[in-house]
């Protein structure tokens, strides 16, 4: 494992001597190009996780402020189907989990576009949401979701107690692992938080990254990459006690924590968190040699999707891209794949179409270009949905087109 440039670790101060992965030079994986940019300087900026031998969280030092890319953002929550399932799913469950009524109060931070809140506001429970990207909390404001569009942390927090109201449910969705001072995160939480209260948080488990190879998660939002482990550790170091955990299958895979203060007596520790933990350390999650071989298996990934698109090139097949998500940007760039190889990507989101891809500068077009150009290949950059997908793209079937999924390995379909 190379000796890394040492910095402090974000959750304890540690010093981070130890390289996790390094995907070398990147752009921002959502700052998406019109064609006025395409012939202007495009900043790349490193992606070299580091992993704390302390409490075992890996993680990616800040390289741009997070303004710079939360304040106008290109992902809308509501336009995946499944993702909409998910949270609907999700609020049934915890509204009658958590007997939660017209005298709660539902905070969501990261609340996107409303996708989730929406659910809650249905059900005549009270919410706010806290979303830093302006464009973004304006379209929650006009589906009636109560947003506020700033950066949460400790401030926030003081703000919204300063009349004594505090939040009964806080839910935080994916973006853990976007907060560059996470001790100042979780302690608005913390702050926040109601003395029976509950925080729900969602975030990629560093399990399933590392078992599923999913490099492509890697990129300069996603700051940090959390077991059981170093979730536990960070949290305990604010008072705060994970009483729950759910294993889901969102984003690759993900764990679903439920925290409360730590000596609160509504919600005793269930017997999965314990047993994760053991599982975690049993796996080697506590041992720095468990790390050294994940960059190995990157690599080998990447020699085999260029050998892919190569020999499809070689054979005059065509290959086209489904999707415009940050991950497929890492994939792209870190494999050097531009419109060489790829012609053209589609995405269903009218944020992105008619824009392209950072560094590979492939184009974005609408879903119905599939079926204008009769690809042979459609390579499916979001992965994590590609059920969802294959089943909207099926009639690419009628001309003997054929999906290709990049992650683990490249597989065909």
């Amino acid at each position: 494992m190379k000796t890394a440039i040492t910095v402090g670790c974000r959750s304890c101060g540690s010093p981070l001597r130890h390289t996790f992965v390094d995907l070398g030079m990147s752009p921002l994986a959502n700052s998406f190009l019109k064609v006025d940019d395409l012939n202007r300087m495009e900043p790349f900026y490193p992606l070299h996780l580091r992993l704390c031998a302390a409490c075992f969280l890996v993680q990616l030092p800040p390289v741009v402020k997070a303004e710079e890319i939360f304040s106008d953002y290109a992902y809308f929550s509501s336009f995946s189907d499944s993702w909409l399932d998910h949270v609907s799913t999700y609020v049934d469950a915890v509204t009658q989990r958590f007997r939660l009524n017209d005298q709660s109060w539902v905070v969501e931070i990261a609340s996107n576009d409303g996708y989730l809140l929406q659910y809650f506001v249905a059900r005549g429970i009270p919410v706010l949401g806290i979303e830093p990207a302006r464009n973004v909390a304006e379209e929650a404001l006009r589906k009636g979701i109560p947003t506020q569009s700033r950066f949460f942390g400790n401030s926030v927090a003081r703000d919204l107690t300063a009349g004594g109201k505090r939040a009964d449910l806080i839910v935080g969705n994916n973006v853990l692992a976007h907060v560059p001072d996470l001790n100042d995160f979780v302690g608005g939480m913390k702050a926040l938080l109601a003395d029976t209260g509950v925080i729900s948080l969602e975030f990629p488990h560093l399990i399933r990254m590392i078992e599923g190879n999913q490099f492509d998660t890697i990129y300069h939002e996603h700051l940090s990459y959390f077991s059981l482990i170093a979730v536990r550790h960070l949290f305990k170091r604010h008072g705060l006690r994970i009483f729950d955990v759910e294993e889901l299958s969102t984003h690759g895979g993900s764990l679903r924590i439920y925290a409360c203060h730590q000596h609160s007596e509504e919600n005793s520790t269930g017997e999965g968190v314990g047993h994760l933990i053991a599982r975690e350390k049993s796996a080697g999650y506590t041992s720095i040699e468990h790390y050294r071989s994940f960059e190995n298996h990157v690599r080998k990934t990447k020699r085999g999707l260029l050998e892919f698109l190569i020999a499809a090139k070689d054979a005059g097949q065509s290959v086209v891209g489904y999707g415009a998500p940050a991950k497929g940007n890492t994939l792209l760039n870190y494999c050097g794949v531009g419109t060489d190889l790829i012609e053209y990507t589609v995405d269903r989101s009218p944020h992105k179409q008619g824009r392209f891809l950072p560094g590979s500068h492939i184009p974005i077009c609408s879903p119905e270009r599939v079926g204008q150009t009769k690809p042979d290949y459609v390579l499916i950059l979001p992965w994590n949905i590609k059920e969802e997908i294959m089943d909207q793209m099926k009639h690419i079937r009628e001309w003997n087109g054929r999906f290709v999924v990049p992650i683990p390995e490249v597989t065909v379909y």
